[in-house]
């Protein structure tokens, strides 16, 4: 699985109009040329995922495609009916991954996924959350089921996910999905307008965003990040964190001292 995918979060939450589709359009189509797979929606995104669906089928990509998206409602007929309009909406059946978003009755879609993918409505499972208070309860969930994926937050100014949850997913071959790693735009905020330090060139980065990328990408127990973008400049920047050579420990420790007086 390549190491950086796409998020939709907000980003493709548009209308029909083709100047809100186009620059989307061209974003997926770089993604894939790029050789990106990892598509990460919800239908808690507004529209995203009719969206995503309709542009992939627009440029002929969907078998390029890793769709993962999520079940975000209470009970299980309710949960079975919006993830089968999730497939309509992505026209993707089977689903390659399906997240029970923000642990939301997360016991009955479990089960009901379990059967699914049994069946092979789906490919693989897993759970979300994206704050760090929802850790010990990821990390329950990891230990205690036979789960595929977990997507957590994680990046180079909330690191909390190293101390503890992602050693327990390595441990029990948990893939690793990883939202927000730039703190939403926090991570941009902070670096605006500062110079990169001369040293980042030892392990091929060229941007702030490639820096917080290449951070979490160096994490062992990380499998992918889906930063999420509309425009197809910073799609190509992120794509390129993906390439070239990792920071090891030592510049690991030494990125962390370095963002933490930005």
């Amino acid at each position: 699985m390549p190491a950086i995918g796409l998020g939709t979060w907000q980003t493709f939450d548009v209308g029909d109009r083709a100047n809100e589709r186009t620059p989307l359009k061209e974003v997926l189509s770089q993604f894939v040329e790029l050789g990106g797979r990892v598509i990460d929606s919800s239908p808690m995104y507004g529209k995203s995922e009719s969206v995503a669906g309709d542009l992939a089928a627009e440029l002929g990509v969907r078998e390029k495609l890793f769709i993962a998206t999520k079940v975000w409602t209470s009970g299980r007929e309710a949960g079975i009916e919006q993830m089968t309009a999730s497939m309509q909406r992505l026209r993707a059946q089977p689903i390659d991954l399906m997240q029970v978003h923000n642990l939301v009755d997360v016991e009955t879609h479990l089960e009901t996924l379990r059967r699914w993918k049994k069946a092979g409505r789906i490919r693989y499972l897993g759970v979300t959350h994206y704050r760090v208070d929802a850790f010990d309860e990821l990390a329950a969930l990891i230990q205690s089921e036979a789960l595929d994926f977990v997507q957590l937050n994680y990046s180079i100014m909330t690191p909390a996910a190293e101390e503890r949850l992602l050693p327990i997913a390595a441990a029990n071959k948990t893939a690793v999905l990883v939202n927000r790693p730039f703190d939403g735009a926090a991570w941009f905020a902070r670096t605006r307008g500062k110079p990169l330090p001369s040293w980042v060139g030892d392990f091929d980065c060229v941007s702030w965003a490639q820096f917080a990328l290449k951070y979490i990408l160096s994490n062992p127990a990380v499998t992918c990040a889906i930063p999420a973008t509309s425009k197809p400049g910073h799609l190509m920047d992120n794509m390129r964190a993906g390439y070239g050579r990792l920071p090891d420990a030592d510049t690991r420790q030494r990125m962390r001292a370095y963002a933490s007086k930005l």
